[in-house]
């Protein structure tokens, strides 16, 4: 049997990026981030989730910051040069990403939206986000991430 891929894996492919992947066990239901980082084994710090939000203006922006942070929204705005930002509604991140909640990777969304990454990426040597799919994740260099998402880097997050 073939090994299985996301299109998130398909694109590190195709761009030549080195990644490592990682599957874990999970129900219907995604798990929250701080357990994917455990049953990953790795430290919640280098774990990223993306949040998608829209603005003020109605653009609609990626978030993505350290599993166990949450997101500051006006630090996000200010980031973004938004007045205020809000999170699009879980019932919404398919049609606008094509992804689904627990499985939103800021890798290979349907549209480039203007990502910001959690200035605290660039202290890691390497870092997991989610590789478009719940049970799937996918470990690369912060640098190379940063790079393919045309991303900048912010402090947009404070510890839960």
């Amino acid at each position: 049997m073939a090994e299985f891929k996301t299109n998130v894996m398909r694109i590190l492919e195709q761009k030549k990026i080195k990644y490592t992947p990682h599957e874990y066990a999970h129900g219907d239901e995604a798990v929250d981030g701080v357990t994917v980082a455990e049953i990953c084994g790795q430290n919640p710090a280098q774990v990223f989730k993306t949040l998608v939000a829209q603005g003020a203006s109605k653009k609609v922006y990626v978030f993505v910051i350290p599993v166990a942070m949450k997101l500051e929204l006006k630090a996000a705005a200010k980031a973004v040069g938004e007045k205020s930002i809000a999170m699009v509604h879980v019932n919404e991140i398919n049609a606008l990403t094509g992804y689904i909640r627990g499985g939103c990777s800021p890798i290979g969304m349907k549209k480039r939206y203007t990502t910001t990454y959690h200035d605290s990426i660039t202290e890691q040597e390497t870092v997991m986000v989610s590789a478009g799919k719940i049970g799937y994740q996918v470990e690369l260099s912060p640098d190379d991430l940063i790079k393919l998402t045309g991303g900048k880097t912010a402090n947009i997050a404070s510890e839960e």
